[in-house]
């Protein structure tokens, strides 16, 4: 796996979605285990959001499609969420990356998901 900017890359992941592809499979169980990672990390950022009035913790939230794990926060009504994580300079607001930071502690947790995930899938294609 390699690491950078808040992102997670599995090498060979892109061959065995082509290998399952052509077995066959429908990527559901690697949608499934995106969805249920970003459900980890989301709770755990949700937990961890700077709070004032609880509206950015609430605006967190997590899915995944088959080649994706996506946890967003804010919406329309809470514009202030990329700012508190990332910084902006221009307004002397520092980054704080608690959504990134949120998402590295509970990488254990979440990296267990994608090895079952994989485990099933290799044994089910095994067997195919």
């Amino acid at each position: 796996m390699d690491r950078a900017a808040g992102t997670v890359k599995v090498e060979g992941g892109r061959q065995l979605r082509k290998t399952l592809k052509q077995a066959g499979d429908d990527l559901t169980d690697l949608r499934d285990a995106h969805r249920e990672a970003a459900s980890i990390a989301s709770a755990a950022g949700g937990a961890s959001a700077p709070r004032q009035s609880g509206r950015l913790a609430g605006s967190v939230r997590g899915s995944g499609t088959k080649t994706a794990s996506v946890i967003r926060a804010g919406r329309a009504s809470v514009p202030y969420a990329q700012p508190i994580h990332w910084g902006w300079p221009k307004r002397n607001i520092a980054a704080n990356p608690w959504l990134s930071e949120a998402a590295q502690r509970t990488e254990p947790q979440w990296t267990a998901v994608f090895e079952s995930a994989v485990d099933r899938i290799i044994a089910r294609v095994r067997g195919a």
